[in-house]
């Protein structure tokens, strides 16, 4: 059973939130709350808001209807004080390239009243051997993590992160999603996470929302994400004559209790597929595309949305 939060741990709460350009409805009522300490991964194909809807919650547009609350302030209204428990680390930017390092994080650090020490903000972000060295001279991936230091220098309680990791390879992606977890975990940093790394959003996201055509079609974990959208997972076995066989259903753990039965013991070469964050963000769009959507806007409160049962559509063949 997921914890009960309190209005007090709630950083990000929005309600029936809409934007309109001119004649166009780009956001149609989005519901989001996020809660103290929590990694929160907004997903989205491009057009469906997602930009805008951060861009909102950031304090930097202004929305046309709905109501919005960050960290017990209304954005639109937000002083420089808000905006000081904010960190933000944009998606890129050239600012600052001939700075050293150290000079550029102490610098930002003398603008909040309570920041972090520069040089352990170097230490925690992995870049303390690179302290002297000009930002133009960084790796793509030593750039990224000074943008994070950027953005915590000044001891944020909400972090914005937008595709944090784009163009990263494996290790330093590895690196940064340690770095992200570690903050959330240890120092109770809410994350708002944009990404369409879906992997990405399933290693590190606690829930995860997923905006299509301006409304927020589910939010949950991976696992209920899955479960609401009807994801099928596919099973793998190999018959008595020796044939691959492997079928997709919605309820895995019924077709292989059949599959024992029918066999009265073990089932060789069996292999269950759960379905993956991404086969659960295509179904949606996909569901989105061709007018069949029928999601609940539920937020975040886990609310069911449609389960798709009875819509199982098994499908046996030979590998």
């Amino acid at each position: 059973m997921k914890p009960e939060h309190t209005p007090a741990q709630t950083v990000v709460h929005a309600r029936d939130v809409r934007m309109t350009y001119g004649a166009v409805d780009v956001l149609h009522g989005v519901d989001l709350d996020i809660h103290r300490g929590e990694v929160f991964a907004l997903l989205g194909p491009n057009g469906a808001g997602k930009t805008t809807t951060v861009e909102i919650l950031e304090g930097f547009r202004r929305r046309s209807a709905g109501e919005v609350s960050v960290l017990g302030t209304d954005p639109e209204r937000g002083d420089d004080a808000w905006r000081g428990r904010i960190g933000l680390v944009l998606q890129s930017w050239r600012d600052h390239r001939r700075w050293r390092v150290a000079e550029l994080l102490t610098h930002f650090a003398t603008y909040y009243p309570d920041p972090r020490d520069p040089a352990e903000l170097l230490a925690l972000v992995g870049l303390t051997d690179q302290a002297a060295r000009r930002v133009d001279r960084l790796s793509g991936g030593q750039r990224r993590r000074l943008d994070v230091a950027l953005g915590i220098v000044g001891r944020p309680q909400l972090l914005f992160l937008d595709e944090p990791t784009t163009g990263f390879d494996p290790e330093a992606r590895h690196e940064f999603h340690v770095l992200v977890e570690r903050l959330a975990r240890d120092e109770g940093v809410t994350v708002l996470l944009t990404t369409h790394d879906l992997v990405e959003a399933e290693r590190l996201a606690d829930r995860i929302a997923m905006l299509v055509g301006g409304r927020i079609r589910a939010c949950g974990t991976p696992a209920e994400l899955a479960r609401r959208a009807a994801a099928q997972a596919e099973v793998r076995w190999t018959a008595d004559d020796g044939t691959s066989r492997r079928e997709r259903t919605a309820d895995p753990s019924r077709l292989v209790w059949e599959l024992h039965q029918q066999a009265d013991g073990p089932i060789a070469g069996l292999e269950v597929r759960r379905p993956t964050l991404e086969d659960t963000y295509l179904h949606m769009v996909r569901r989105e595309a061709d007018g069949t959507g029928g999601y609940a806007d539920d937020g975040a409160d886990g609310a069911d949305g449609d389960t798709g049962e009875g819509n199982t559509d098994k499908e046996t063949q030979a590998a």
